[in-house]
């Protein structure tokens, strides 16, 4: 392993940093892939669990189980590691910790066939993903914004393509069984460390090379330096050299910080994630319909139970594209429009419970309400999609605390845990479908029984 040499201070320009233009674009390449393998790898066994979770417990064992195991434990390490920790956070002590913990967690579920040992297996992993979610995101905040902004949309978009590969890879991979499946799988957290100290761009590599002489370099012997203890380049910043300070921001600092962003940015993602998810989990498996025997329709339903598949399938899809929107070059939604995406799912949600308790078509036009079904399910992804994209982008964006400008280390924490701090949002909005979808789906069933469709009770 080796140690890149950093500069130690920040640099104030008018406009964006930049590199030469030969050097740009490969940077940017980099940069790119290393933050969408972030967004991939760090989620993908999230979803190969819940893939698996019919091979993974006893017919007998409610598979709720392995959804609370594989949530509960990423948010309490996102409640707890920006909210309790303090001072410099050592990215590279980080991405190889979340990497450990996921490989042991992914090969006690691979090799030990008993339930507890399993449940334990699938806690570590999930503690290391969320971890990893938000230790990533506040990575990009060691670059400059626009650099930050586009490491967040890559990240996004790398967490998006998680849903459509873990759930390929575990249809390829079951027929191995669950031990070599899950332990093939196994081997995928190792990409992080490899990609960060590897193939990662540090934030210097994008200040404008002429001023490089302006730096004071550290040496890379100094064994008080990380190889993460890189310069976070601040837009507002003299250039100067910074002494080395221990500071920490306190409980009654974060707290401050904390006040501004929970109608702004954890009550939309909060409402997001509930919502969808109850959509997903206890509306969606009850959107079912007789087996079509002509038209497209017909090439994919085979039986009933493939609708629930195939209604997750449009879902991961459409966030996948909706969560790369920034990397593909599409505008940001406005700050002030954020709540629109919930909105719009709590419609959707409506319909959705309307359609499945009652039917929003007449009985002889099946077709159309699975056509229905299919925009309707589309919009919700999308919406999910620009919700977590463009939160985390906003809050990457935000201006440094006035109170705390003049001083480089501080405001690099405060970018840090601002961004890190809302991440338990969406856990929770999840962690809270979770409880409501049980009894939703047994009402819309029990709804459908009472008006003569029985499919539900099949599955």
């Amino acid at each position: 392993m080796s140690i890149e040499t950093h500069g130690t201070a920040a640099l104030h320009t008018e406009g964006d940093f930049v590199t030469p233009s030969i050097g740009k674009k490969r940077l940017s390449l980099k940069l790119g892939f290393s933050f969408f393998l972030f967004g991939l790898i760090n989620n993908v066994l999230y979803v190969i669990i819940l893939s698996a979770a019919l091979d993974l417990v006893p017919p007998s064992t409610p598979k709720g189980i392995i959804a609370f195991c594989n949530i509960a434990p990423a948010l309490i390490a996102k409640l707890g590691w920006p909210y309790f920790l303090k001072g410099r956070i050592r990215y590279a002590r980080r991405v190889v910790g979340c990497c450990a913990l996921s490989f042991i967690g992914m090969l006690v579920v691979a090799f030990h066939e008993s339930l507890y040992s399993r449940l334990l297996g699938i806690c570590l992993a999930s503690f290391s993903s969320g971890l990893g979610e938000m230790t990533f995101l506040q990575l990009s905040t060691t670059y400059s914004r626009s650099v930050g902004g586009r490491s967040v949309g890559y990240f996004a978009s790398g967490t998006g393509a998680a849903g459509i590969v873990g759930a390929f890879m575990w249809w390829e991979l079951r027929g191995l069984g669950v031990s070599t499946g899950v332990g093939i799988s196994a081997v995928l957290p190792l990409t992080l460390p490899l990609a960060y100290f590897f193939l990662l761009p540090r934030p210097a590599a994008f200040l404008d090379q002429s001023f490089s002489a302006s730096y004071t370099l550290v040496p890379a012997d100094d064994l008080e330096t990380e190889i993460d203890d890189d310069l976070s380049t601040q837009d507002d910043v003299e250039t100067h050299v910074e002494p080395k300070v221990t500071v920490a921001l306190s409980a009654a600092d974060k707290w401050r910080l904390v006040k501004p962003l929970l109608f702004k940015y954890m009550l939309p993602l909060f409402c997001v994630y509930t919502l969808e998810y109850t959509i997903n989990q206890g509306v969606a498996p009850t959107l079912l319909y007789p087996v079509p025997t002509h038209g497209l329709i017909s090439k994919i339903i085979h039986s009933v139970r493939d609708y629930y598949p195939l209604w997750q399938l449009v879902y991961q899809t459409t966030v996948f594209f909706s969560r790369s929107s920034i990397s593909l070059g599409l505008k940001t939604i406005p700050a002030r429009l954020l709540p629109a995406p919930a909105i719009i799912q709590f419609v959707i949600l409506l319909l959705l419970v309307f359609e499945s308790a009652v039917g929003l078509l007449p009985e002889d036009r099946k077709g159309g309400s699975i056509f229905l079904v299919f925009i309707l399910i589309s919009i919700e992804g999308i919406c999910g999609g620009l919700a977590y994209v463009n939160v985390f982008y906003h809050i990457n964006q935000e201006q440094p605390d006035p109170a705390s400008a003049h001083n480089p280390e501080i405001t690099k924490q405060e970018r840090e845990f601002k961004i890190g701090s809302i991440g338990f949002a969406d856990t929770s909005g999840i962690l809270l479908a979770s409880i409501l979808a049980v009894p939703t789906e047994i009402e819309l069933c029990r709804a459908q029984v009472a008006r003569g469709m029985y499919l539900c009770q099949g599955l």
